[in-house]
């Protein structure tokens, strides 16, 4: 799955910064790698939106990392030489450009690399096979929601609160804890804060790559943008 945009600027701009304080640059050098390194990471969450085929996250992660790093290294080698020009004076002769080349597509490729092992994947839950017990979180339900459909589980500080069929109703638990036992459920969580059940989904509004469900009770609950492709490529919407 995709990386989530805070978490790639984090990586690109803490690369960046060690890197920088590594070689003792100067100040005004490590505004420019630290700029540089944004620049970058805007680039490549375009290129990850827009170019690379959602499927390949799932099978062929090798093949994102290297078409983003093949992307995202043109214009950052063009900003690399354009500093040795303008604030080094450097002449730019082919040899340079065959020596900055090669360093930046490393760099940009282990920064890719970095931000692709600290994505959030989206977490998904399955409907449980046929004679199979049911989800373990159905036994959580509180007496007044006991038997009732589940339609989603919203995080609300340290507690959840449950949309059902019945009504709503808190309990105490982490979003996180209670995924893992809705699995039987066949569901996803749409944000940080909600895991949806599919069915209890009864309308869809989208708008500038953000979605919000409406469900089956008239709660409406958000899609982040993270989620959004995600929950589309597997057939919600």
């Amino acid at each position: 799955m995709r990386a989530s945009s805070w978490r790639v600027v984090a990586v690109a701009l803490g690369v960046a910064l060690v890197v920088g304080m590594s070689a003792s640059l100067t100040l005004r050098d490590l505004i420019q790698q630290a700029v540089q390194a944004l620049i970058g990471a805007a680039i490549g969450l375009a290129v990850a939106r827009w170019v690379v085929p959602y499927r390949w996250y799932e099978t062929r992660l090798w093949a994102v990392a290297l078409l983003l790093a093949a992307c995202i290294t043109p214009p950052m080698a063009g900003m690399v030489l354009a500093g040795l020009a303008f604030f080094r004076h450097v002449h730019l002769t082919l040899a340079v450009v065959r020596e900055v080349l090669p360093s930046v597509f490393g760099t940009t490729l282990v920064i890719t690399a970095m931000a692709l092992l600290v994505r959030r994947p989206m977490t998904q839950t399955h409907a449980a096979a046929q004679g199979a017990p049911p989800a373990k979180f159905l036994a959580r339900l509180t007496p007044k929601l006991r038997g009732a459909d589940l339609y989603a589980v919203e995080a609300e500080d340290h507690y959840l609160r449950l949309h059902t069929s019945l009504g709503q109703d808190l309990i105490l638990m982490r979003l996180g804890d209670a995924i893992a036992e809705l699995e039987g459920l066949e569901g996803a969580q749409t944000h940080r804060s909600w895991w949806v059940a599919k069915d209890a989904v009864t309308k869809i509004e989208r708008f500038d790559g953000r979605a919000t469900l409406t469900l089956k009770d008239g709660s409406e609950v958000p899609v982040s943008r993270g989620f959004a492709r995600e929950l589309r490529a597997v057939g919600w919407y």
